[in-house]
């Protein structure tokens, strides 16, 4: 039961983030960016990048959700959202972002690694 709750909420923020929010701003962009697109470019990464992690994203968000349903999908998307936090963490360092905006990301990464320790 707890897995599924977690695979709800790091799946629904995946999609969030990505198909809801992509043109907000946050307090969580890398850097002084406004947006999704224009935290990719903050962090120096190519436009080509950036729809290549949404496709990961909003994919790994997708498998936990359909995961609820068919358990076979749980770990490689799990593992996906792991290594994509893994980078995201990255990426607030290497502009030397405060701590504070790389919460989101260790969050998910927490969630994702209780996911896969629970399945």
């Amino acid at each position: 039961m707890i897995s599924i709750l977690l695979q709800f909420i790091v799946g629904a923020g995946l999609l969030n983030v990505w198909l809801l929010r992509a043109q907000n701003p946050t307090a969580y962009r890398g850097g002084g960016a406004q947006s999704l697109q224009e935290e990719f470019a903050t962090y120096g990464l190519p436009d080509w990048f950036f729809y290549l992690i949404g496709f990961l994203k909003i994919g790994s968000a997708l498998l936990l959700l359909g995961g609820i349903a068919l358990p076979s999908l749980v770990q490689p998307g799990a593992s996906i959202v792991v290594g994509l936090m893994l980078g995201a963490i990255a990426m607030h360092l290497k502009v030397g972002d405060e701590p504070m905006k790389s919460l989101p990301a260790a969050l998910m990464l927490g969630m994702s690694v209780a996911i896969l320790y629970l399945n």
